[in-house]
């Protein structure tokens, strides 16, 4: 028998990178049974990787704690402190992690970082002359690096479908009838359908008789959520309702999920759920397509200058957002009941 590793993850943001790497974790530790893995994110993401065997999860707060480069020391120094590492797997690949990952190759430990190729993805990004080239999915730059560790990995980049808990011991409703879950939300503006037009694609969906659950985390995303579930009679809004374990779980029960490039689509795809994805400036080339998503799926415009971003954080040079104005609620609302029926 092959002798145990322990193997150091560092991932630390943002919850839909962290969210992709779930996958490629589970696949490892199956394909690897001898191995055993510490993983340090931020604290709000440990419910990603609840009851994972074999995975012990470390919660690191960059805002007190472990803040700033003597912030980074010390995180460096408690991790030495839980244990000996064979090898620290660099999914991050920011200043933090990097000094991180330094420190332990100070000590003779091996490490390997994410290649992002950021080269490629701003040819993508660029108008004009663009190369508009598919690059690999991100989930494969994560597993990369496990393979050069030494540990082949293959991703079978299929949804499964996750163990239910008992609804009773959930706060919300036994389920009836298709439940669809919408995330009309994302960190930049680049990435989000007008919410004016979301809520038609909601109106449409609410007629129809189908049950819309909204995901959400800000004031602001709360008081939008909160309007459209006084609004309309199939609506409810679970921002700030629940926990994320308890979210999970949730979106574990939906029959599809409607979400922006963003976190909403990798969660969904973490509990096994199709999404139908709406992209604006940014594009699944770039590689951040949820796991096991189909890209028929997929709800975009083929305007020239699409993609102008890789996160969706670039003013739009235009200054009206074609990219998402261009795409009708009708069209959205079309597909996800056309969706609804092949299930």
């Amino acid at each position: 028998m092959t002798a145990a590793r322990h193997i150091l993850v560092l991932r630390f943001s943002a919850m839909g990178d962290v969210a992709m790497t779930v996958p490629v974790i589970k696949g490892l530790l199956l394909q690897h049974p001898n191995l055993r893995i510490t993983y340090v994110s931020r604290p709000g993401f440990s419910a990603f990787f609840n009851d994972i065997d074999r995975l012990t999860f470390v919660p690191a707060d960059f805002k007190s704690t472990y803040k700033g480069i003597s912030g980074s020391y010390r995180l460096f120094k408690e991790l030495a402190g839980l244990g000996q590492y064979d090898a620290v797997a660099n999914l991050h690949n920011n200043l933090r992690s990097n000094i991180i990952q330094a420190l332990f190759q100070f000590k003779g430990v091996t490490g390997r970082r994410i290649d992002k190729d950021r080269a490629a993805k701003k040819q993508l990004t660029r108008f004009p002359n663009k190369v508009l080239k598919r690059l690999t999915l991100t989930t494969e730059r994560y597993a990369e690096v496990f393979r050069q560790l030494g540990l082949p990995l293959t991703l079978s980049h299929q949804l499964v479908k996750t163990e239910l808990i008992a609804e009773k011991d959930l706060p919300f409703e036994v389920k009836q009838g298709y439940w669809v879950g919408i995330a009309p939300f994302a960190q930049h503006q680049g990435k989000i359908y007008p919410l004016g037009r979301m809520e038609q694609v909601v109106q449409i969906l609410n007629q129809a008789g189908i049950k819309l659950f909204i995901f959400g985390g800000s004031p602001e995303e709360k008081a939008v959520a909160a309007d459209w579930e006084q609004k309309y009679q199939h609506v409810t809004s679970m921002v700030n309702r629940i926990s994320l374990l308890q979210e999970l779980e949730l979106i574990a029960r939906l029959d599809l999920m409607v979400a922006m490039d963003s976190a909403g689509m990798h969660m969904a795809s973490l509990q096994g759920v199709p999404v139908v994805s709406i992209w604006g400036a940014t594009h699944h080339f770039a590689g951040f397509l949820g796991y096991g998503q189909q890209e028929s799926d997929i709800i975009a415009d083929t305007i020239a200058c699409r993609p102008c971003s890789v996160y969706g954080n670039k003013p739009c040079f235009r200054d009206d957002y074609a990219c998402l104005y261009n795409i009708t609620p009708q069209s959205i609302a079309d597909k996800v009941l056309d969706r609804l029926k092949e299930l």
